[in-house]
């Protein structure tokens, strides 16, 4: 899938959210896909789930 196609559907998501949501609900979807961005991108640039939960475990501490 291409950038471009996934950057449309982002923005449709958003305005959709923003449109029967109203503006909370449009921020909370913002923020929520760019979580799940900056995670995808930490993922894939070969990034491991337990690094995750390791810097979960020791934050607790």
């Amino acid at each position: 899938m291409s950038r471009a196609l996934m950057g449309m559907i982002a923005g449709m998501a958003l305005a959709f959210a923003g449109y029967f949501g109203g503006f909370g609900a449009f921020l909370l979807v913002a923020a929520l896909g760019g979580v799940g961005y900056a995670a995808g991108a930490w993922l894939e640039g070969g990034g491991q789930v337990q690094d995750l939960r390791e810097m979960f475990v020791r934050s607790r501490r």
